[in-house]
C-alpha cells in the first residue's frame, strides 16, 4: 500500500509518499480500506519531530479516518468487512489501509458521506471528553472557545450551543468569526484587536467563563485564569503559545477554579473506548438530527499531504482539512 512516511523530522516537504508494507489486524482490531484522513496539528507537531507516536502504533502521521471495513483481527465481534464506519487512531492514518482497535471505531452517521466523516472522531472525542466529561459543562454555563475557527472549535460551538451553554469564541478575522457566529457563538472576540478578558466580563456582567477549552497553552494560561468564573475549569489540549507559564495559586484559590491539561492520543485504549462510546451516545444523535455537523474546508489527494500542512499553517482555514488516497 502506500502511505505517507516521515523519513526525517522537518517541513511540509519531510511528507514524503512510498510503498510500505500493508498492516494486518491483530486481535480485537478491524483494518480499514481508507476513504479520507482528517490532518490535524497533532500530524503536523509530528512531523516536525516533536510528537512522536506511542510505543507500538503506526509511525505514520494520521489520528482520523473514514473508510471501509475490510479485514478483521481475532474476537472482533460489532463489525463486519464491508461496513463503513470512522474511526479514532494512534497514527497511521495517512495511508489506504490502517489498523483500528474495533472499540474505537464508529459508524458513519446518517446523512454524512463517508468522506466528510473523515472530520469527525478526532474532534468530536476531543470535544466531549474535555468540555464534558471533564469539565462537566452544563446548561445556562458560559463556555469559552479558543481557535473556534478550528475543527475542534467547530464541534465544540456546537456542542456548546446543544448542551445550553453560551459560547464566547476567539479568531482572527471577522470572516471566522462570522462562521462562528452562524454555528451558534454569541460572543465574539477578534484577538488581534481585542481583550479576550475583557470582552468576556463585559459580555457576562462580570460573571467570566465557566469553561474555557484552550490551544494556546502558556501565551494564555494567566489571561484565562483572569476571564474564569468562579468554580470555573480551564482545560488545555494544546501549546501552540509555549510549554512553560506562571500561575497565580492565590488566584486559583479564590476562585475555586481548576486547571485540567490533557491529551487523547496517549490515553489507555479503554479510556479511548469509554469516550467513544460516549460520543455514539450523545454526539451521533446530533449529527443525525441535522443539529450538528462537520465543518470542512478543504480535501487534497494524499500525495499532496504536503500542501494541506502547509494551509494548516498558514492559519487561514476554517474547520477541518481532509486527505483522500
Amino acid at each position: 500500500m502506500r502511505a505517507i512516511t516521515i523519513p526525517e523530522p522537518g517541513g511540509p516537504e519531510a511528507l514524503v509518499l512510498a510503498d510500505v508494507p500493508t498492516p494486518e489486524p491483530g486481535p480485537g482490531e478491524v483494518r480499514i480500506r481508507v476513504v479520507a484522513a482528517g490532518v490535524n496539528r497533532a500530524d503536523v507537531m509530528q512531523r516536525r519531530g516533536f510528537y512522536p507516536p506511542p510505543p507500538g502504533a503506526s509511525p505514520y502521521p494520521g489520528l482520523e479516518v473514514s473508510g471501509v471495513v475490510d479485514a478483521l483481527g481475532a474476537g472482533v465481534t460489532q463489525w463486519s468487512a464491508g461496513d463503513q464506519v470512522c474511526a479514532l487512531l494512534t497514527g497511521g492514518g495517512y495511508a489506504e489501509n490502517v489498523i483500528a482497535p474495533a472499540a474505537q471505531c464508529l459508524p458513519i452517521p446518517m446523512g454524512v458521506s463517508v468522506t466528510d466523516a473523515a472530520a469527525l472522531p478526532e474532534v468530536a472525542c476531543t470535544v466531549w471528553s474535555n468540555v464534558f466529561m471533564t469539565a462537566k459543562l452544563t446548561a445556562g454555563e458560559v463556555l469559552l472557545v479558543h481557535g473556534g475557527s478550528s475543527g475542534i472549535g467547530t464541534m465544540a460551538i456546537q456542542l456548546g450551543r446543544e448542551a445550553g451553554a453560551r459560547v464566547a469564541v476567539t479568531a482572527s478575522s471577522r470572516t471566522k468569526l462570522d462562521v462562528c457566529r452562524d454555528l451558534g457563538a454569541e460572543i465574539l472576540i477578534d484577538y488581534r484587536t481585542e481583550d479576550f478578558v475583557e470582552r468576556v466580563r463585559a459580555a457576562t456582567n462580570g460573571h467570566g467563563a465557566d469553561v474555557i477549552l484552550d490551544n494556546m497553552g502558556a501565551k494564555y494560561l494567566a489571561r484565562n485564569l483572569d476571564a474564569l468564573a468562579l468554580d470555573g475549569r480551564l482545560v488545555v489540549i494544546g501549546l501552540q503559545g509555549g510549554v512553560s507559564a506562571e500561575l497565580n495559586l492565590s488566584l486559583l484559590l479564590s476562585k475555586r477554579a481548576a486547571v485540567h491539561a490533557t491529551s487523547l492520543r496517549s490515553r489507555p485504549l479503554t479510556q479511548k473506548a469509554a469516550i467513544v462510546a460516549g460520543v455514539r451516545e450523545h454526539v451521533w444523535p446530533l449529527l443525525e438530527a441535522g443539529r450538528v455537523r462537520p465543518v470542512i474546508h478543504a480535501a487534497y489527494p494524499l500525495a499532496r499531504a504536503a500542501e494541506a500542512h502547509q494551509e494548516m499553517e498558514a492559519s487561514g482555514h476554517i474547520g477541518k482539512l481532509l486527505l483522500h488516497p
